[in-house]
């Protein structure tokens, strides 16, 4: 009897079935997904776009600005320290890493909205997961960089036990090895989305953010005064290096980069990539034998490298809102697919 009674069917209720009725008008009168012809605009989900736009806000660039510039300077300091070449810039590199490290945190905080929502990323760890990999990264990072900047510190001042010494070697290699995961982690965070801009490019941005911050750190060890010849060599590499990126973005136009040729997004790109490119190559090739030649170029490289980073977010949102790249890329892989 309990089966028989269990096995009945509920009918809904008049309000119910009403509330069904309407959705169902509701979804017929909205245009459905057509793919698009040639010559026509592609059109979405029932008026609605086909991806979310990032919703992140100004910290979030900023938080991958300084990021790059603790992860690169950590290993700048190690390289000077173990291959003993500019010793003198061991401490400037570490405290750079340290300061840049300590900004992260409240950055990416408030963007989430509230402390315990950082704490919450790192309640377990997800090695598949880019956020949960970039939020253990950042804790281990900052640690060693604190522990690496106390022992160089202790040993500046005369505190040369064995176990000071090893122990500073120590967390300054592994202040090194997290530093690269951070530097570069950003990147990837944005490569494995499905915006289109992002997705394409994720051979160039990890290069770009990499590039980018190392000019930065190298433009802001000569503006504390260190114009020695590693920073000079370090400056023209960047700066050669954003210039065939800036150049590669224009003859390349993919059916994903028009958000970095055209529009606010494509302004914004261009000034940074002008500043870090050929302007501060420049600078340094006709004024880069004067302090102010050089700081100069700094200070151009530097501007561009934040401003890239607001770039490429902002193309990112622009990017979200093209159905018809998005149309464009799946048809390319459909025809690559079928090649094979």
């Amino acid at each position: 009897m309990s089966n028989l009674a269990g096995s009945r069917k509920v009918r809904p209720d008049r309000a119910t079935e009403d509330r069904l009725d309407e959705i169902r008008r509701a979804a017929a009168s909205r245009p459905a997904l057509v793919p698009p012809r040639a010559g026509h605009v592609a059109e979405s989900y029932y008026g609605l776009p086909l991806l979310k736009s990032p919703t992140w806000t100004w910290e979030v660039p900023l938080y991958f600005f300084f990021g790059g510039i603790a992860g690169v300077s950590a290993n700048i300091g190690f390289l000077a320290q173990f291959f003993r070449v500019h010793a003198d810039l061991v401490r400037p590199a570490l405290w750079i890493s340290f300061v840049a490290a300590l900004l992260c945190p409240p950055l990416l905080i408030a963007d989430l909205g509230r402390p315990i929502r950082f704490m919450n990323m790192l309640r377990v760890f997800k090695w598949r997961s880019v956020m949960s990999v970039g939020a253990w990264t950042l804790v281990a990072f900052s640690t060693f960089s604190f522990f690496a900047v106390a022992g160089n510190e202790l040993i500046l001042r005369g505190f040369h036990s064995e176990a000071v010494i090893l122990l500073q070697w120590l967390v300054s290699a592994l202040a090194a090895l997290t530093g690269l995961i951070l530097a570069s982690y950003t990147a990837v965070l944005l490569g494995v989305t499905a915006v289109p801009v992002w997705s394409e490019n994720r051979r160039l941005i990890p290069a770009h953010f990499l590039t980018s911050a190392l000019g930065s750190v190298s433009g802001l060890l000569e503006l504390l005064g260190y114009l020695v010849p590693v920073t000079q060599v370090l400056g023209f590499i960047s700066s050669g290096i954003e210039t065939s990126i800036a150049i590669l973005i224009e003859v390349r136009r993919g059916p994903a980069d028009a958000p970095l040729l055209h529009g606010k997004s494509g302004r914004l790109l261009r000034f940074a990539g002008l500043f870090e490119g050929p302007l501060a190559l420049l600078t340094r090739v006709f004024f880069g034998s004067t302090p102010g030649g050089r700081w100069a170029a700094a200070i151009c490289f530097i501007g561009g490298a934040l401003v890239s980073r607001y770039a490429w977010i902002a193309a990112g949102t622009a990017s979200a809102e093209d159905t018809e790249a998005l149309y464009a890329i799946q048809r390319t892989g459909h025809q690559r697919t079928g090649h094979q």
